[in-house]
């Protein structure tokens, strides 16, 4: 009879063993507070965009699905351009695509201020705001990640946290900035203000990984088929449905709030608050859910995280007071801090280094498809059934598949973990 296993990992995570210099450094940590500034500037088409849905639809006077329209682009050119980007930074490193999709972006936002026309607008968002900023959000986290090893699930928690700043930062200005300047030179302003800092800003990424994370990215750090018993495409495809799942959920809430503050007689200003409210919340919960990754790994905190955000997503269909609205945002921000990083930090569990910028790309960017989806989709029903509720049950209908993948996933690695220990 064969020894009996001790307790099991729910992941399975190599850290460093003891007599391995770790390669993080005092750079390590600034690269990653650089990393964050750059995010919370380069993510301004994510929140810009939806604090805007009001005045520009009633700009352009168009239907509240269409209106949605240039974040929806946006967003697909976040995603895009995320992916293509992630490639650049494993051959070429950060900083070039990082520069580059700077001035695409900055250029986007003077450009989108001459739109004469709603589709215009939407298109030039895409190609420009969205594709140019793509560089400022998920290659930056996978960047992040080579330079950590005994704190990298923190890092990438907070990594992540760039894009929930911008959300924090950008949304009371803007509203400040349309209600008495107008959207158009609030454009204008915006893609000055960013060239002007994320270009000097980005020249201090410009090492490379050390000697020592190089060659860790050659050796690899997992495999898919011991830890889940799934081919690396299965695998990244399940991973890719499960993000546009979670994220179509949580595209209601983050894209509609504004306009649906606007509906109940709040202001759209009111809205932006709310909005900044979800997003500080969710910066803050960003350090639990770091904490709670390097403790228990990706998969667990993923379905954590998602069984959090659904039960939050409910608490919008009871509650519609201005005071409860600020609540359940602020819920609604605690449980969502820790589903986008744990699609990087499963994706750094799985998969080799070497594959790091273009696999957690495109596993964070494939979320921002949810984004898009969800933020169409709340706006159609919107049209349909002229309330928000319809479109809250579809998000949690699209949340509860998004822990079905996670928890199918985590009971396989579970299980996989345990022959692995039986036959060693």
């Amino acid at each position: 009879m064969g020894d009996t296993p001790g307790p099991i990992s729910s992941s399975p995570r190599q850290p460093v063993p003891p007599q391995t210099p770790s390669i993080e450094t005092s750079y390590s940590w600034i690269r990653l507070a650089v990393s964050m500034a750059l995010s919370t500037l380069g993510c301004v088409g994510m929140w810009s965009l939806v604090v805007a849905l009001p005045t520009v639809q009633a700009d352009f006077n168009a239907p509240r699905a269409e209106a949605a329209l240039p974040y929806t682009f946006a967003i697909i050119g976040f995603m895009i351009g995320g992916i293509v980007v992630g490639r650049l930074a494993d051959r070429f490193g950060i900083l070039p695509p990082l520069a580059g999709g700077t001035i695409l972006m900055s250029l986007g936002y003077v450009l989108t201020a001459f739109a004469p026309s709603l589709s215009v607008f939407a298109v030039i968002s895409g190609v420009t705001i969205g594709l140019g900023g793509a560089a400022s959000f998920a290659p930056l986290v996978a960047d992040v990640s080579l330079w950590f090893d005994r704190h990298r699930g923190l890092a990438i928690a907070l990594a992540t946290a760039g894009s929930s700043l911008a959300g924090v930062v950008w949304p009371p200005i803007v509203q400040q900035a349309i209600a008495a300047h107008g959207w158009r030179q609030t454009h204008v302003g915006i893609g000055l203000f960013c060239l002007a800092t994320m270009l000097p800003l980005s020249l201090v990424l410009l090492r490379r990984p050390v000697a020592q994370t190089a060659a860790r990215q050659a050796q690899g750090s997992g495999n898919t088929m011991q830890s889940i018993g799934l081919s690396p495409s299965v695998t990244q495809g399940l991973l890719a449905l499960a993000g546009i799942c979670c994220c179509v959920a949580m595209a209601m809430p983050q894209v509609h709030l504004v306009a649906y503050c606007g509906d109940l007689g709040y202001g759209s200003a009111r809205g932006a608050e709310m909005l900044a409210v979800m997003l500080g919340f969710s910066v803050a919960s960003r350090l639990f859910f770091g904490w709670l990754l390097n403790r228990i790994g990706g998969l667990p905190t993923l379905l954590l995280g998602s069984a959090m955000q659904a039960t939050a997503l409910a608490l919008y269909l009871p509650f519609n007071g201005l005071v409860s609205l600020y609540v359940v945002s602020a819920i609604f921000g605690l449980a969502q801090g820790g589903i986008v990083p744990s699609y990087a930090v499963i994706i750094r569990e799985l998969f080799p280094a070497r594959e790091a910028g273009f696999r957690v790309s495109l596993a964070i960017s494939v979320t921002l498809a949810g984004m898009a989806l969800g933020g169409w989709m709340a706006g159609a029903i919107y049209d349909w059934t002229g309330s928000y509720a319809s479109a809250l049950v579809n998000g949690i209908a699209w949340n509860l598949v998004n822990m079905a993948i996670a928890a199918w996933l985590l009971q396989r690695q579970r299980r996989h973990v345990v022959g692995a220990y039986v036959t060693a």
